[in-house]
Order: C-alpha cells, then sequence, then structure tokens
C-alpha cells in the first residue's frame, strides 16, 4: 500500500475537485429552479435521467437547505487536506480517524439517497450520482490509509480481511459501482427496455 500513500492526496483532490464541480451544478440547477419554477435543468435528459424531478423534493433537502451544499463544504475540506498533504502537512490520529467517520457518514447519506432516488423517487441524478460515486471513492482510500498507518485499529481477528481488502481493493471498489448499476438497471427497466 506504498503507492497509496503517496497517491492518496491525489486522490483526495480528484476526487473532491470532480465531487465539488457536480454539487456546484446542482446548487446553481436549485438557484435557478427557485428564481424560475420554468427552469429545465441541464442534467433532464429524459424520465429517469431527471435531475429536475429530484431537486424539488423533500430529499433533496433532508436537513432544511439544499444537499449540495454539503457536497460543497465536504469537497472542499477534502480538496484543502490533499493540497495539505502535498505541501507536507502531517495530520495526528485523531483528524484521520475525523476524516474517516465524516466520509463514513457522507457514505450512509448518500446510500439513503440512492434508495429514495431509486424506490421513492422514482428518477435519477447525474450529478447526484457523481457525489455518490466520488464520496465511495474517498471513504474506501481513507479507510485503507488508515489502517494501513495504524490511525484506526481493526480488532486482530479481521487480520484476514483487512488483508484480503488491501489485496483487492480495486475489485471491492468495482462490486461496489456494479451492484448500484444493476440496481439502477433492474429499477428502471421499463424505460430501458423501450430502448433496445
Amino acid at each position: 500500500m506504498k503507492k497509496l500513500k503517496r497517491n492518496l492526496p491525489w486522490l483526495l483532490i480528484i476526487t473532491s475537485v470532480i465531487g465539488l464541480l457536480a454539487s456546484f451544478i446542482l446548487t446553481m440547477d436549485k438557484i435557478e429552479l427557485l428564481k424560475n419554477p420554468d427552469y429545465n435543468p441541464s442534467c433532464n435528459l429524459n424520465p429517469v435521467l431527471s435531475c429536475g424531478s429530484i431537486i424539488g423534493t423533500d430529499q433533496a433537502a433532508a436537513f432544511g437547505f439544499p444537499n449540495p451544499v454539503i457536497g460543497l463544504v465536504s469537497f472542499s475540506v477534502i480538496i484543502t487536506i490533499g493540497v495539505g498533504i502535498l505541501a507536507g502537512a502531517k495530520y495526528k490520529k485523531w483528524f484521520w480517524k475525523g476524516l474517516n467517520i465524516g466520509a463514513l457518514l457522507g457514505f450512509i447519506f448518500i446510500h439513503w439517497l440512492v434508495y429514495q432516488s431509486l424506490y421513492t423517487i422514482g428518477a435519477l441524478c447525474i450529478y447526484c450520482m457523481i457525489v455518490w460515486t466520488m464520496t465511495w471513492i474517498i471513504l474506501w482510500y481513507v479507510t485503507l490509509y488508515n489502517l494501513d498507518e495504524g490511525n484506526i485499529k481493526a480488532p486482530k481477528s479481521w487480520d484476514k480481511l483487512v488483508f484480503f481488502a488491501k489485496k483487492h481493493h480495486l475489485d471491492i471498489l468495482l462490486t461496489w459501482f456494479v451492484i448500484i448499476i444493476a440496481l439502477i438497471i433492474e429499477n428502471f427497466w421499463y424505460y430501458w427496455e423501450t430502448l433496445l
């Protein structure tokens, strides 16, 4: 996992820049919709890929303000952390644990949003899916880094599981993507089959 230590700041910066851009576009679309209810967001592509169907829902403001604001703040913080590492900053264990907890909370939240998009709202937002993806990548590699550096300790009985996770980190990451894609295909099959 030496490569991870070397590449982690770049991974944090790149994934967070992508997540920040997606959050920014969603925020701008929300502002435009507030100004003009007839506004058609750029990611309204069809009945399934329809940001406009999601932006106006209660789920899109789960904490009383638009969800993309969370992305604007969180991804900005993570970019700063990545740049700090490149500049030579050394963070303490409690800091890394805090980052891990924050990423885990984000991961839990995006899974609630995945469920809401698929089974309650019945539409997908391209920019939201980008945020889901970046959040999962950040959590996964921050966790592996913390395990490798001893910032977080897994129980001894988990040694084989941790070894497996480190060895197959990319496979596990891709498995999550495949599962989410399979759920999307299955849930919206009624629409996809009309395109065949």
